[in-house]
């Protein structure tokens, strides 16, 4: 069981918190001669494989690595283009570890906005006056569990289908939002949230759910 990632957002839409608790790793390295028999091309700022697949790497995988060196998007850690590189044949053999990129600052506030307007269109949709938006969406990797406080901030969290107790570590959560941000003196209302308690407290939180413990009283 596994709790991926939570994320606050206030009743504007914007994304005022988020954390990555568990990220699975499907990450594959492997050595290749030339010619590359994998066919990448760039997309949204990043190398991906858009045909070919073998020994765990996939289509729509990124390159994220070459030879021990972490990329940045269409980019080496020296500054060179990626594809310009795995062109040249000088460069082989060449150490290449592909995977799913790891979503940026930008586009995790883009995604939060974007969740933001379908909870509101869920609400819309509803044939009875008064639903409370979107609470769950279900895939076969993970789901995502929603829970909005009277004032519309939203507590979004990510989690293994398996995972049990997401309702009540949602209302957790908001426990310790109320404790350790709304209590804080220095916080200001729907502004990003930046206290060590509350991280403390949350990850302690997302521990005791991810073994399946109760939240009873004084918890």
């Amino acid at each position: 069981m596994a709790i991926f990632s939570v994320y606050v957002v206030n009743k504007a839409g914007g994304l005022i918190y988020q954390l990555d608790h568990h990220a699975p790793r499907a990450d594959t390295e492997k050595t290749f001669s030339f010619p590359l028999d994998l066919v990448l091309r760039p997309h949204d700022e990043r190398v991906v494989v858009a045909f070919g697949q073998r020994d765990g790497i996939r289509v729509g995988h990124a390159v994220l690595a070459i030879n021990g060196a972490e990329v940045n998007g269409r980019f080496t850690a020296d500054g060179k283009d990626v594809l310009e590189f795995l062109g040249n044949p000088a460069n082989y053999p060449v150490s290449i570890r592909f995977g799913r990129h790891r979503l940026s600052s930008n586009e995790k506030l883009m995604l939060a906005s974007m969740f933001h307007s379908l909870f509101a269109i869920g609400s819309q949709l509803s044939p009875e006056i008064g639903s409370s938006g979107i609470e769950m969406l279900e895939t076969d990797t993970f789901k995502l569990h929603c829970f909005q406080t009277l004032t519309g901030i939203k507590f979004v969290v990510l989690a293994d289908p398996r995972q049990a107790g997401i309702d009540a570590l949602l209302r957790k959560i908001y426990e310790i939002y109320s404790d350790y941000a709304l209590k804080n003196p220095f916080y200001s209302l729907e502004m990003p949230i930046r206290c060590e308690l509350f991280d403390q407290n949350l990850k302690l939180a997302l521990e005791v759910a991810e073994k399946a413990g109760p939240f009873g009283p004084g918890s």
